[in-house]
């Protein structure tokens, strides 16, 4: 797999280009911002964007969408539950306080379970609502790319509509932390560092102790 984590944006999001070494075809992950680096790094890796995928609808991590469909031809991805969340009139609204555009609407929606292919890289859907009702992780072993679900030392807030604290520790319990203690955890933000595993967050991070 190739993999690239980039900071971008006004607010640190991580974003990842997620390739396939045999096929160059490749997918992007939370373009939130820095559209043109971005870009300069998929041509520099040589990718065929097939896919930008969202882990959730918030804005900071959807707001490259538009501009990295209309220069590559990726389809925008998103859970089904987030694509219909971040359509409504009201969520919009809200969210327009950040300042940043909204994602178009996702050209293909995913559910627990899907996989999505990158070429020969098989990227398993893991919902995990929460932080918003849509929001996923991805899972590619040993990878797992966790958005605002969980962070290094952190978990995603809770408190912008649509999030439950309830539901946040019920995903990470059931569905992330049943995963082996050597899985790569790549976060959404870098809060904490870059990179860690489920295993030192087990054992580190005080909202799962």
């Amino acid at each position: 797999m190739i993999l690239e984590q980039l900071l971008v944006g006004s607010m640190g999001v991580c974003c990842y280009l997620i390739g396939c070494e045999e096929t160059k075809k490749g997918a992007i992950v939370d373009p939130g911002g820095d559209e043109r680096r971005i870009l300069a790094e998929v041509e520099k890796l040589g990718l065929q964007i097939e896919y930008i995928i969202a882990t959730h609808g918030h804005p900071d991590h959807v707001c490259g969408n538009r501009i990295i469909m209309e220069a590559t031809g990726g389809i925008i991805v998103m859970h089904e539950a987030d694509a219909d969340y971040f359509e409504k009139p009201e969520t919009q609204n809200y969210f327009s306080m950040l300042g940043l555009e909204p994602s178009p609407p996702a050209q293909k929606r995913v559910k627990d379970g899907d996989l999505i292919e990158v070429g020969n890289v098989k990227l398993r859907v893991i919902h995990t609502p929460g932080h918003t009702p849509g929001g996923i992780c991805l899972y590619s072993a040993p990878n797992l790319f966790t958005g605002d679900t969980l962070f290094v030392g952190g978990v995603g807030r809770t408190d912008f509509p649509g999030g439950s604290y309830d539901g946040l520790m019920e995903s990470l319990k059931n569905k992330v932390l049943t995963l082996p203690e050597e899985t790569i955890i790549w976060p959404g933000h870098g809060y904490g560092g870059s990179q860690s595993t489920i295993g030192e967050e087990k054992r580190s991070n005080p909202f799962l102790r």
